[in-house]
């Protein structure tokens, strides 16, 4: 099952902010290009009561005021006005949107779905109290809050090149709530946070996993140790169902990031986050987007993503009409294939070692949390 509506391309900071609905787009206009689209489920926004689920009544106040143009002094403190998460108009609703179609998936597994994809959301930065990083209502945590209320075990895992840090922080002490985050450190990235010793509080003690990667991580050492935490986690875990957040920004093109993880990485990873369902969820899993600033690398990832969730064949070639259109509008060349070139960037002189401190970070975060988690 696909969710999605046009409008969730309301939630818009403006035209040069990275975080672009642009994206959304793209990636519908090369779905239908290539044949594949099906009419997506539709679902409705998110109520205000669903949305302090995970926030606070205070936030949610300043959004509304905000989004009716009252900009109150004390915005700031609720992450609201800056650089990252300007106001507009109408956002409350935009956000809403956004949270309803993440919310829907939680019901639809609920209801007995398997599978389902959210083309949008994955606002993994939005905290209790303060939107963060572009994200102004955290829509996954909402779902998640949803699912746990009906007695099922989550398992969350987000492989965007940010902390997961929103999800991390609203679940800290949930025993029911596995969060697993792969992400360029926090040592040299916002939000600056996913160090290995976060890894819960009380009950959620040892169900807080984070992997901080060195930046220019490639696709070798990546897989190698996302193979490693993840299926061991979740058999530890005993999970009822995946949330994964997939965003594509650990993409080598993105401009906004340090990793250099290629397609084909990106493949095998959706190919493994769906195998990992079948063996340690019942086979339930919800996907969302998230963050991907390369209009050209992320539109092309979540296109595979959309074709590995249903089991299509990859197109060899992308569609000339789309990429003439597309190359026009944005006034420069576009990757004419999902898959990146070979060898599409410099070789990394620093391989080795930096996949030698991939393990090690590894090691560290499995000492630390199996005499909590493996009991």
């Amino acid at each position: 099952m696909v969710i999605y509506r046009d409008e969730y391309r309301l939630y818009n900071f403006g035209p040069d902010h990275p975080f672009s609905p642009v994206r959304l787009e793209m990636l519908t206009s090369l779905l239908e290009a290539l044949g594949v689209w099906r009419a997506p489920l539709s679902p409705p926004e998110a109520s205000r009561e669903e949305v302090l689920s995970v926030h606070s009544e205070r936030l949610v106040k300043r959004v509304e005021a905000a989004s009716r143009g009252e900009l109150y002094p004390d915005l700031p403190e609720y992450g609201l006005g800056t650089g990252d998460t300007p106001v507009f108009p109408g956002m409350d609703r935009a956000a809403r949107i956004l949270v309803g179609g993440t919310l829907e998936g939680a019901r639809r597994i609920l209801a007995g779905e398997k599978r389902v994809l959210q083309l949008g959301g994955g606002l993994h930065h939005a905290q209790y109290d303060r939107a963060s990083g572009f994200c102004v209502y955290n829509d996954l945590s909402v779902a998640i809050r949803h699912m746990t209320r009906a007695g099922l075990r989550v398992a969350y895992v987000d492989i965007d090149v940010h902390h997961g840090d929103g999800v991390q922080w609203i679940h800290y002490e949930e025993g029911e709530v596995l969060t697993l985050s792969l992400h360029e450190s926090g040592r040299y990235l916002f939000p600056g946070t996913g160090h290995v010793y976060e890894i819960g509080r009380g009950a959620g003690l040892g169900k807080k996993l984070n992997l901080p990667l060195e930046p220019f991580t490639e696709d070798e050492s990546y897989l190698e140790v996302f193979e490693a935490l993840v299926p061991w986690a979740l058999k530890a875990f005993r999970p009822d169902v995946l949330v994964v957040q997939a965003g594509a920004d650990a993409h080598y093109l993105d401009p906004l990031a340090d990793l250099l993880l290629t397609a084909r990485a990106y493949e095998r990873l959706f190919r493994l986050l769906l195998e990992y369902a079948e063996a340690y969820a019942g086979g339930r899993v919800l996907f969302t987007l998230g963050g991907g600033y390369s209009l050209d690398g992320t539109v092309r990832v979540w296109t595979l993503l959309y074709h590995v969730f249903h089991g299509l064949p990859l197109p060899k070639r992308l569609p000339e009409g789309w990429l003439r259109t597309w190359e026009a509008r944005l006034g420069k060349p576009l990757t004419p294939t999902l898959h990146d070139p070979e060898g599409a960037y410099p070789e990394i002189p620093r391989r080795e070692e930096i996949a030698k401190r991939n393990r090690l970070t590894l090691q560290r975060l499995t000492e630390l949390v199996a005499p909590h988690l493996l009991h």
